[in-house]
């Protein structure tokens, strides 16, 4: 599906983007990105710590397309990370999922994470460096990571590679990946978030035609 018209920035290539699956996953966080970049070209791939089947907390079985061990930087356009309660314990699978994140930083490939995944990072140390938001700046102090003084009360935040969201801004996360990505021009950005967040009647047309 190509991505050639007045409001969407074309592509020259078809790219993929990565949704991180796990036990307890937050249905509704990655769904207006995932199904947006979808439409626009994006091939979603769901990836595992394994092969086998997850329960979101929504109650949907997903079966992962790749595992964690499959996965490459260099393949993908960004790695998507959602929450779930399993971030809460700190280790397992999701710990896993964060040293992911690192390595995709590290090669310069986006990650977006939200809601408990931005735990999962900060005691990574992935947000020691970087402007970012979160759940709450308690929440975060929690991980006794050092970025503290980088929290932003913002609904989301972009920094370099790096966008982070809170848990009741889905619209704010998937306005941030697609500027990220350079998936919409500057003016359809708008009025997809203006549409999707604030219920805009009259930013309508412009998504619509877009």
């Amino acid at each position: 599906m190509g991505n050639e018209t007045a409001g969407t920035r074309p592509r020259t290539t078809d790219s993929t983007v990565h949704l991180a699956v796990y036990d307890g996953l937050a249905d509704w966080e990655p769904g207006h990105a995932i199904a947006e970049l979808r439409q626009r070209g994006y091939r979603v791939r769901a990836v595992g710590a394994t092969d086998r089947p997850v329960t979101t907390m929504g109650g949907l079985r997903v079966l992962p397309d790749l595992t964690l061990d499959e996965l490459r930087p260099a393949d993908s356009a960004l790695l998507i990370l959602p929450g779930s309660p399993a971030w809460e314990s700190g280790d397992g699978p999701t710990a896993a999922f964060a040293r992911t994140a690192r390595r995709f930083l590290d090669a310069g490939v986006p990650v977006a994470a939200i809601c408990g995944a931005t735990a999962g990072l900060a005691a990574e140390g992935l947000l020691d460096t970087r402007a970012h938001t979160g759940a709450a700046a308690p929440v975060l102090a929690m991980t006794g990571y050092a970025g503290g003084a980088l929290y932003r009360e913002a609904d989301a935040v972009t920094d370099g590679d790096l966008i982070t969201a809170g848990p009741t801004d889905q619209e704010a996360f998937a306005r941030e990946i697609f500027r990220r990505l350079g998936v919409f021009t500057p003016e359809v950005l708008d009025a997809w978030f203006r549409l999707y967040a604030e219920s805009d009647a009259a930013a309508y047309p412009v998504v619509a035609g877009a």
